[in-house]
């Protein structure tokens, strides 16, 4: 590669400024000026970013989620909210808290999932990428971990010396039943799973008739 000519400048000639100070007129009209500019470099807020408002308590545990829903609905409006701490998933229409279900998590319920193996349920926004019946389970609600963020995590924590160098991130998250008859895994607060959200399977069948590809799900500590 070859390296090119640098050009001869000329020394700059020191420029004079006014020392008469911006009038408040002058400054005004600096600023209507500046303000599109300033306005367009603004960073984005992205959809994405906001959070779900947790609810006080498990919401309307009796009713069926298809009554709590407006007549007609948008599939594309519904959301979940997971909460760790609560073994609590509630569902969202828009902004609104409709319905909470009690869930359970994997043998490490309180970290965020960094990789493979590690029986934690990972953490953030993700999106529902699959949903199907599953043959154990009843429904499965594949979600799209890991995303960018999650593998930002898993190599921090390889960085940090936190996981093996050889560790693998894992994958196939999902919100999912309990095998058949089972359903006391979820009133006992069995953490059964290998890092997945599971439900009554009568509950993840109701989630399952309103979710559709691309739902959002936003997992908490």
């Amino acid at each position: 590669m070859t390296t090119a000519p640098v050009a001869q400048l000329k020394p700059a000639t020191t420029p004079r400024f006014r020392s008469k100070p911006m009038g408040v007129k002058s400054s005004f009209r600096l600023f209507q000026l500046l303000a599109p500019l300033l306005c367009a470099c603004s960073p984005r807020v992205d959809a994405e970013s906001r959070q779900h408002v947790p609810p006080t308590e498990l919401l309307n545990p009796d009713r069926p989620l298809a009554q709590l829903l407006p007549v007609p609905y948008d599939k594309s409006k519904v959301s979940l909210l997971v909460e760790k701490a609560k073994y609590r998933l509630t569902v969202y229409y828009q902004e609104t808290a409709l319905k909470s279900y009690p869930v359970v998590f994997g043998p490490n319920p309180v970290s965020d999932k960094r990789r493979e193996g590690d029986n934690a349920t990972p953490e953030g926004l993700f999106r529902i990428r699959n949903l199907y019946h599953h043959d154990s389970w009843s429904k499965f609600l594949w979600i799209d971990y890991p995303t960018e963020a999650s593998w930002q995590k898993h190599r921090a924590a390889k960085a940090a010396g936190e996981i093996p160098a050889d560790a693998t991130i894992g994958g196939e998250v999902g919100i999912h039943g309990v095998p058949n008859g089972n359903n006391s895994l979820i009133d006992q607060r069995q953490n059964w799973t290998a890092g997945c959200v599971s439900l009554k399977n009568p509950d993840v069948d109701e989630i399952y008739a309103v979710a559709s590809k691309g739902m959002l799900v936003e997992i908490i500590p």
